[in-house]
């Protein structure tokens, strides 16, 4: 296939420049061009030879959104696809309202670049190249059906936070709220904890079953982060967690 036009527009020459190394490593993709101006992105895309825009949201001249809104009405722009970045995770709704392809939070890693690119593609998808890093799961599952989302929102205090499934380690129930827990932070050893307001029914509700699986009242893990287990015992890292009576025997039917 011929590879998709991209776009990169970002008010940061930084994330310009990540972005860049992203693009240049994505066999489909072929860089067309970098801007801080979204006038200037706007005008380039609404000439029709653009297919796909990475936009920032937070920018001074002309945010995303307003940008999305003049570029549905440009003609040519149309037919351009949009991936959004920005690092702030209250925006994304309205994104979606705007149909756009995927949304990116910042800091952006390129494996999870690289899967908001794979949706530009048809369903017969290119396989990753090389230096793409994949998880080896300890656990071995089969892969989740192709129409399961890869993220969720969940509530917090201050905002709906979005979640990306392959980043959760595990849940843990505390009557009307649940602590997610996902890898640690840069220069930290213990998991991140996301606490948000909901209950563990809601949450689990919410999880692909090919993906995460009940094992306590108060536990859900992600299959594919088990490390061992020991007698009724999961363990995810740092973290020991008890396999309920009520869920052993689904438990081990399901690992082996």
């Amino acid at each position: 296939m011929t590879p998709l036009r991209t776009l990169l527009v970002d008010d940061e020459p930084l994330a310009l420049t990540i972005l860049a190394d992203y693009v240049s490593k994505v066999p489909f993709l072929t860089l067309a061009g970098t801007t801080t101006s979204p006038i200037a992105a706007l005008q380039r895309v609404q000439s029709g030879d653009i297919d796909v825009v990475f936009l920032d949201i937070q920018m001074p001249e002309l945010t995303g959104l307003q940008f999305l809104n003049l570029m549905r009405h440009g003609g040519a722009g149309n037919r351009c696809r949009v991936i959004l970045t920005t690092a702030y995770a209250e925006f994304a709704l309205d994104g979606y309202e705007h149909d756009v392809t995927d949304y990116l939070l910042k800091p952006v890693s390129f494996e999870r670049f690289y899967r908001a690119a794979q949706k530009l593609l048809p369903h017969s998808a290119t396989p990753p190249p090389a230096d793409v890093p994949t998880e080896i799961s300890p656990v071995s599952m089969a892969k989740a059906p192709t129409n399961e989302p890869d993220f969720i929102f969940v509530k917090t205090e201050y905002r709906l936070q979005r979640i990306d499934l392959s980043d959760i380690l595990y849940a843990e129930g505390l009557k009307d709220y649940v602590s997610l827990y996902t890898p640690p932070a840069p220069g930290k050893t213990d998991p991140t904890r996301l606490l948000t307001l909901q209950t563990m029914k809601s949450l689990d509700d919410k999880l692909p079953d090919s993906q995460f699986m009940r094992v306590h009242k108060s536990y859900i893990v992600a299959l594919n982060r088990i490390e061992s287990i020991e007698r009724n015992r999961i363990y995810i890292g740092k973290a020991i967690i008890p396999i309920g009576d009520t869920y052993r025997d689904e438990f081990f039917r399901r690992i082996e």
